[in-house]
């Protein structure tokens, strides 16, 4: 079974996922070359954004965990 999607973000556009099965990979790709200094970001339950995620969020990466919240 082959259930591979695609999601195009426009540069500059927040984007974030949830999986809702089991052992997902996600995997993307980006405009330039990666540089951890350019990377920006707001947290996912931030609650100005008001998100109602359809399922419990279990697992963040450490890094997507340490974003602020939007100001």
């Amino acid at each position: 079974e082959d259930n591979q999607k695609q999601l195009y973000v426009p540069e500059g556009f927040a984007h974030g996922f949830i999986t809702l099965k089991e052992d997902t990979e996600a995997f993307y790709m980006v405009s330039e070359y990666y540089h951890p200094e350019a990377e920006r970001g707001v947290h996912y339950n931030d609650p100005q954004f008001r998100i109602k995620w359809p399922i419990p969020v279990e697992v963040v990466s450490d890094k997507d965990k340490t974003w602020p919240d939007f100001q």
